[in-house]
């Protein structure tokens, strides 16, 4: 069986990138269009909910960032050896 060949990883396949620009789209139209758009059905209402997202996407973003050197750095260990 031949070697698997290493892909170099991309920031765009990375789904704590695309999970943290939905939550700040989602941030964003709460803010200008009122926390209700945003709500859940049946959530309890309470103050804050976009910050609440905006926590969320940096979270997320983070994440991404993290994940995303690790990846890298492991792609270097893995083409460095052949």
């Amino acid at each position: 069986m031949a070697p698997k060949r290493h892909v170099q990883p991309v920031r765009w396949k990375n789904t704590f990138f695309w999970f943290a620009g939905a939550l700040f789209a989602l941030a964003v139209w709460g803010l200008f269009a009122g926390q209700n758009v945003i709500r859940d059905p049946g959530q309890v209402p309470e103050g804050g909910l976009v910050w609440i997202y905006v926590a969320g996407g940096v979270v997320m973003l983070v994440n991404g960032v993290i994940s995303h050197q690790q990846a890298l750095q492991a792609y270097k260990e893995d083409t460095e050896e052949e």
